[in-house]
């Protein structure tokens, strides 16, 4: 016979681990190391050592550590990057970073990324050189802005907005020149009245030629001309 009593699964607590965590069922750590390509590197050198030690192995013997010390150091150089902090190792020891303890991060000219601390110490971030910023800035969600992000624009202030309204002002007044222009076309009407005064002197000389016999009839003189 089945117990009346069902087993009923037990509630969250506050000590229990979120799923997804370092510690739950996923890992959301992003690690940036050396890239494998530098593997590549390694064993050019090795080849280039292995011929000198084969002319001389009794002296030198001791070139061969030369890539085996340059595996080591791309094996354990790297940053990894976690909701906890950043986690840098390098070849001969690690650290632990609280996001807390970040100030910011510092581009240099060379060489990797420093993380500036609160204390006002830096930090070199190990294999994050210039061109993983980004991932590593994508990596803390957000924690590490983005220097190569192009920013939003800022809305306009308001002297901007006066300005704009200035211009659009001196805009209208140019659009009412063309009226005064009209008045102006309006001139040469008056030029062919002055134009026009020529006629009225002509005028007035043949009408002094046309009251010359009307005095010689007056005065009765003879015409000479006869």
């Amino acid at each position: 016979m089945s117990s009346p009593h069902q087993s009923v699964p037990p509630a969250k607590s506050s000590h229990t681990a979120p799923e997804g965590s370092d510690t739950g069922g996923g890992s959301a750590a992003t690690v940036i190391r050396i890239p494998r390509l530098a593997f590549l590197g390694v064993f050019i050198l090795f080849m280039c050592v292995f011929f000198m030690f084969v002319g001389w192995p009794i002296g030198l013997w001791w070139l061969l550590l030369i890539p085996v010390a340059v595996t080591v150091w791309v094996l354990r150089t790297q940053t990894t990057v976690s909701p906890d902090g950043l986690d840098l190792r390098t070849v001969f020891g690690s650290r632990h970073l609280d996001w807390s303890q970040l100030k910011g991060v510092r581009i240099p000219k060379r060489g990797y990324v420093r993380a500036d601390l609160v204390d006002g110490t830096e930090v070199k971030l190990p294999a994050v050189s210039y061109d993983r910023v980004r991932d590593l800035a994508v990596a803390s969600q957000g924690r590490i802005p983005d220097p190569y992000a192009v920013p939003p624009a800022a809305p306009k202030p308001a002297e901007a907005e006066a300005e704009a309204n200035a211009e659009s002002k001196t805009a209208e007044s140019k659009t009412a020149k063309p009226e005064t222009a009209e008045s102006e076309t309006a001139k040469p009407e008056t030029a062919e009245s002055k134009t026009a005064k020529p006629e009225t002197a002509e005028s007035k000389t043949a009408e002094s030629k046309t009251v010359k016999p009307d005095r010689e009839a007056t005065t009765g003189e003879p015409d000479r001309s006869e």
